[in-house]
């Protein structure tokens, strides 16, 4: 008599700033690829509510594998309640303040925040036996690259605070994984990350004013805000305004995706750094066209000085996420900015219900 296929335990993954923008549309993914997902989140800079939507567009079957813990990384019992909890199979670490301005005008609240609360993570992790992570990086660990695109071999050198704390953290994975050939870690470089869950249910919701450049332009598309500042319109480019690599959301989603297969498939991979981008840039003054074509809204706009510590162009070398990972973005600027439209009107102020007038 044959016997029936055991049902194999679906593994499971800690998610650290799984309510906020791109933790969100990873964790969806995760519970859509079958993994456990549990989210810690000190909700600083996201709410519950998004965590809310993740289930609520998963659906019952597959929400039932969702946990959320309020908790800080820095809080030494809030890691010891989850970890005593669950035996994780691997850690996506999201968790960390991510704003350049904020993090020039305020380093240390960068250094505790970034740097405190992940050596906390490692601790909690090397106690209980999870020694796999995906780590959230950035380009800004790029600062202002000699030569385009980026290729993860580049010498590096952060241009702020907020570059230095990824610097640094790409640093200690290295050190600790040197130190402990157990481990496994997988750096993920982002580029500019945008668009929104399909749905319309789930996307990015900046408090305070917006840093980076979609965020932005939605707002100025619902009336939030009057115009859209265009920081550098005097650089080496073919319209003056400074050059980045935009990528899909989901398409970063499935990048973690693809790193934690790595990472439970290849014995040897050491710590190692993918870049997730396109491979192509897009001028500010593009993006900008391109989202008044989806929106069919005119966008104002004021032409301002650079900023101090921008670059010029930076945008990715994929070859190394695709040959390793088998990852490649699907999304081009026109389905990031349908996608990112569909997410403002249907809900332009975010998460939050709209101010009484």
């Amino acid at each position: 008599m044959a016997v029936e296929g055991l049902q194999k335990e679906p593994q499971s993954i800690l998610v650290t700033g799984g309510a906020g923008f791109i933790g969100t549309h990873t964790v969806l993914q995760l519970l859509k690829e079958g993994f456990r997902v549990s989210v810690i989140d000190n909700l600083d800079n996201s709410v519950e509510e998004a965590v809310d939507r993740v289930r609520e567009i998963a659906g019952p079957e597959l929400s039932r594998n969702l946990t959320f813990f309020l908790g800080d990384l820095r809080n030494k019992e809030d890691l010891e309640k989850i970890f005593s909890q669950t035996r994780f199979d691997a850690v996506i670490h999201f968790a960390g303040l991510k704003a350049v301005g904020e993090s020039v005008a305020k380093p240390m609240l960068y250094y505790n925040n970034n740097l405190i609360g992940t050596l906390n993570l490692y601790e909690f992790m090397t106690k209980y036996g999870c020694k796999k992570m995906v780590f959230s990086s950035s380009a800004t660990v790029y600062g202002q690259p000699e030569k385009i695109p980026c290729v993860e071999d580049f010498q590096l050198k952060a241009m702020n605070p907020y570059g230095r704390t990824k610097l640094f953290l790409e640093e200690i994975a290295q050190d600790v994984q040197k130190a402990d050939q157990e481990w496994r870690i997988i750096l993920l470089r982002y580029f500019n990350p945008i668009g929104a869950h399909e749905s319309g249910r789930i996307g990015e919701d900046p408090k305070g004013i917006p840093n980076n450049l979609m965020p932005y332009i939605q707002q100025v598309a619902v009336g939030r805000l009057p115009v859209l500042n265009v920081y550098g319109h005097d650089y080496p480019t073919k319209d003056g305004s400074a050059i980045r690599d935009y990528i899909h959301v989901m398409d970063l989603a499935d990048g973690h995706i693809a790193a934690l297969r790595k990472l439970f498939t290849t014995e040897d991979i050491g710590c190692t750094a993918y870049n997730l981008g396109t491979g192509s840039g897009t001028s500010v003054l593009e993006m900008v066209a391109a989202f008044e074509k989806a929106s069919g809204k005119k966008i104002p706009f004021k032409l301002c000085p650079r900023r101090p510590g921008d670059a010029t162009a930076v945008y990715a070398s994929t070859e190394k996420a695709h040959k390793e990972l088998g990852w490649r973005a699907k999304y081009g600027t026109e389905e990031m900015c349908r996608d990112q439209w569909n997410w403002a009107s249907n809900n332009p102020w975010g998460y939050r219900p709209p101010p009484q007038s």
